[in-house]
């Protein structure tokens, strides 16, 4: 293999996971339940200093721990991958609020988003769900084969928020195009992330002041707009917090959903018991849903440590950072039985795909609504379907893993 480079950081061929982690190494990305295996057989804490000094436990005991340790470890750097600190001075952090927050501003910017993602809230965002899921498949199912996750994985989820946001579907290519520059692309090209980064504030500072020119009856009932019309202690959103807060629910209700719904359609088309045992008994899918995320969690999250700690031995200093592993933490023996099978029917199944703590992710009902709809739908239209081309599968990682190419064929005659 050759070197490689992002940004300033010289990056080579790992030889070691637990005293040299690359979660961007393409070994990794292709299998990282083989590392998480290997190192909780040794080091269940591995180390890098590739991009700065960065750990990363892959037990969920110790994932819980830092996740719910609030003293020690901080979210205001919450990327899995950091600028050289040569090219820091001088650049803000990015906000994006209440994901970056700590307590206490975390608990009121947390709270205003609540009632947009309660459950009764999300209901109302199924049949356009549903609706927007069978127009993608009137124009695949037709044929014989298509991509899954380009076809159809990827349309749900950023046109879905598109429209809680209050922003027109039309600008879903230019929505998605941000999210790969920034969540996949920029590891390795940081100033294409940079870039995406800007654009996507800027897009988002015209939508603000077009709902603040309009009087208050006119604006739409929107994320936006209720964003624009909050007070804290009887004062505005100041606009940083506003629009990163917009930035996070668009990206945040992007990649990870893609990924999460093309990789259950991968697990479907690759096992043909489970899409079986779905056809047969339907209302599996509840259950089939938390256990696809539990297997195939998609997101690592960062904290930076701001005081001395310790965790399962290893001395973290001020300014490293932790990975926390959420797909690491669905694996573990400890926690799961059979971790590494797919239970279709699991029982007991406390996964922290959402994440864990206070952070744990807000938009966790909007985004089983998109996936148990995305399965639903599909599998009424395209019951029985299979790889078209295994070794043409892709899978990106870094921050969010999932496949970005999936293609799949079907037969014209469907039983």
């Amino acid at each position: 293999m050759t070197e490689r480079t992002a940004g300033d950081f010289p990056i080579s061929p790992t030889t070691d996971w637990g005293r040299d982690l690359d979660i961007l190494d393409p070994r990794y990305v292709a299998d990282p339940f083989g590392v998480w295996r290997e190192l909780r057989d040794g080091c269940p804490v591995a180390f890098s200093e590739r991009r700065g000094r960065a750990w990363m436990p892959v037990n969920y005991a110790d994932i819980s721990t830092v996740a719910h340790d609030t003293d020690h470890f901080s979210s205001r750097r919450i990327g899995v991958v950091d600028l050289p600190e040569n090219e820091r001075e001088g650049r803000p952090l990015l906000t994006a609020p209440p994901i970056t927050s700590d307590p206490p501003e975390h608990t009121w910017a947390r709270r205003i988003l609540l009632p947009a993602f309660a459950p009764g809230r999300i209901e109302t965002m199924t049949p356009i769900t549903q609706n927007l899921a069978r127009e993608l498949l009137d124009s695949i199912a037709a044929g014989c084969q298509a991509d899954a996750a380009r076809d159809y994985a990827q349309h749900i989820p950023v046109r879905v928020i598109a429209h809680m946001l209050g922003v027109p579907a039309a600008d879903e290519e230019m929505f998605t195009n941000w999210a790969v520059r920034i969540l996949q692309e920029g590891f390795n090209d940081l100033q294409k992330s940079l870039d995406a980064i800007i654009e996507t504030l800027e897009y988002f500072g015209a939508r603000v002041d077009e709902r603040a020119a309009l009087p208050a009856d006119q604006r739409p009932d929107d994320l936006i707009t209720l964003l624009v019309e909050t007070e804290i202690d009887g004062e505005p959103l100041d606009r940083r917090h506003l629009l990163g807060t917009c930035f996070l629910l668009l990206l945040a209700g992007i990649d990870t959903t893609w990924s999460a719904i093309g990789s259950s359609l991968w697990h479907l088309a690759t096992h043909p018991e489970d899409q079986a045992r779905l056809r047969a008994e339907p209302d599996l899918i509840d259950s089939a849903v938390e256990e696809l995320l539990r297997v195939y969690s998609p997101v690592t999250m960062a904290r930076e440590v701001i005081a001395d700690v310790d965790v399962a031995g290893c001395p973290m200093k001020p300014g490293d950072k932790v990975l926390m592993s959420f797909p690491a933490a669905n694996r573990d023996p400890a926690q799961f039985e059979d971790p590494d099978e797919f239970i279709i029917d699991r029982e007991r199944n406390r996964h922290v795909a959402f994440g864990s703590g206070i952070h744990r992710c807000l938009g966790s009902n909007l985004a089983r609504m998109e996936l148990r709809v995305a399965i639903q739908e599909w599998l009424t239209r395209i019951p029985t379907f299979e790889l078209a081309d295994p070794a043409a599968v892709t899978w990106t990682g870094g921050q969010v893993r999932g496949p970005r190419t999936i293609p799949v064929r079907w037969s014209a005659t469907r039983p």
